[in-house]
């Protein structure tokens, strides 16, 4: 484990993201780099002022994605709007990100993400994010594994969202699904 990804694990905040394809950064290849860094500290006004307290409580989040990926960019913006504080890295290799966060290779998809000590792989939706953090259930994460349209990011105009499983994953790799849509 290299100590900038040591660093981000004991801070609960990694998130991992690989938006090339649905297995994208799976390689044993070198510990990732960095290739540039986005943030947004703040997290976008909040449309009503009901929702801003709940806004105010929400744990930041980052994400690590490809460079590349434009759904990542899509489901980035989904949680801002949503009211999470958001961080985001670019990396040439998610793979190891992925390992630490406790992903298994079955629940991966285009991008992960730490929020609260839970990892977030994929297009999971704000609102599931949200009860997960409120839940606190004893597992490693939530991820919606490979990248089904309709899912926040991967919304394709003209094309119905396909019916997909949210699954929460501990680290032995069980999944069990958390919600369906």
């Amino acid at each position: 484990m290299s100590g900038t990804t040591a660093s981000i694990l004991a801070a609960g905040l990694v998130l991992a993201a690989a938006c090339s394809s649905p297995r994208a950064g799976d390689g044993a290849q070198a510990p990732a780099q960095v290739a540039s860094t986005e943030t947004s500290m703040a997290a976008r006004p909040s449309a009503s002022a009901a929702a801003a307290p709940e806004a105010a409580a929400l744990p930041a989040m980052t994400v690590y994605k490809s460079p590349t990926c434009g759904c990542c960019k899509n489901w980035i913006e989904h949680v801002k709007s949503a009211g999470f504080a958001v961080e985001v890295h670019d990396l040439d290799d998610l793979g190891e990100i992925k390992d630490e966060a406790g992903v298994p290779d079955r629940a991966r998809s285009c991008h992960t993400a730490i929020v609260d000590g839970y990892a977030i792989e994929g297009h999971v939706p704000a609102e599931t994010i949200k009860r997960l953090i409120k839940e606190r259930p004893k597992v490693a994460g939530l991820a919606v594994p490979g990248m089904p349209v309709g899912s926040p990011g991967m919304e394709v105009p003209g094309q119905a969202a396909d019916k997909y499983d949210i699954v929460a994953f501990d680290r032995t790799g069980a999944l069990t699904v958390y919600e369906s849509r």
